[in-house]
């Protein structure tokens, strides 16, 4: 394979997404490109589509330009949220992510964990379109409106799982790549579910959008395994989330900093 530089993977995105209505700038320093269109964009990191394409070759550089083509005419779309009640769906993001829009509108989002935030958005088939606050403004649509029909649309997506086991720990990967994997994580009945089949401790990671791993931890091994599992998955993925994983206790969600050959310290 050819060695792929930073120059060479920008002017390759510049062209594959050149379009007339279209602007491009590059940030030397951050290594980042900002795709932008009608009022809306996208950053890239350039190293990390560069990994991806090493790693997957051609089809990561595909399916790029497709996130980027079907996001920005996501982002078009005017939303009648009534409407869209069937189509609303809840995403986690870190809670870094930001709350408001390039043009100052805020996003409507509530709080989940210390490391994650929910936010509600309307699937427009290949992509999905965050939601702002103003959507609600004027209609008689609350936000426990969206909250109860986005959880219910949640809950009818079929959730397959693979499974590893690792030093007699149980890994389940959830990676259906319908944009929805680390939302699974909010399907309160799936993670009962779970629980009830897991025999040691039940600890989750969300390291990325496309990926829920449910662990059945029952040695010190299981953690480490995890800690770089979780590593791994978040500096590869798309929108990243998490590196932290997190126990399920009660139905309760708490983030937890695994120490190397060490099972944390509760």
């Amino acid at each position: 394979m050819m060695k792929m530089t930073t120059m060479k993977m920008k002017e390759r995105l510049e062209k594959e997404l050149a379009s007339a209505a279209r602007t491009f700038r590059y940030d030397r320093d951050k290594d980042t490109l900002k795709v932008t269109e009608a009022g809306n964009s996208i950053t890239l990191s350039i190293p990390q589509i560069i990994a991806n394409w090493q790693e997957n070759g051609e089809v990561a550089v595909e399916k790029i330009v497709y996130y980027v083509e079907e996001g920005l005419k996501a982002s078009q779309a005017n939303i009648d949220i009534r409407a869209s009640l069937p189509n609303v769906y809840p995403v986690i993001r870190a809670t870094s992510f930001p709350r408001k829009t390039k043009d100052d509108k805020a996003l409507l989002v509530e709080d989940h964990t210390a490391e994650t935030a929910i936010f509600y958005v309307v699937d427009v088939g290949s992509s999905y379109r965050f939601i702002e606050e103003d959507a609600l403004s004027g209609t008689d649509v609350t936000l426990d409106d969206v909250r109860m029909a986005a959880f219910s649309n949640l809950r009818t997506r079929a959730t397959t799982m693979k499974k590893d086991t690792v030093s007699d720990n149980d890994y389940y990967f959830v990676r259906t790549n319908d944009g929805y994997d680390a939302s699974r994580i909010l399907n309160e009945p799936f993670l009962e579910e779970m629980r009830a089949k897991i025999q040691g401790e039940m600890v989750l990671a969300v390291p990325h959008q496309d990926v829920l791993i449910i662990a059945d931890i029952r040695n010190n091994t299981g953690y480490d395994v995890l800690a770089h599992m979780t590593m791994d998955f978040f500096s590869s993925g798309l929108a990243p989330i998490t590196s932290l994983p997190l126990v399920y206790n009660d139905g309760k969600l708490e983030p937890i900093f695994i120490m190397a050959k060490n099972r944390p310290k509760e």
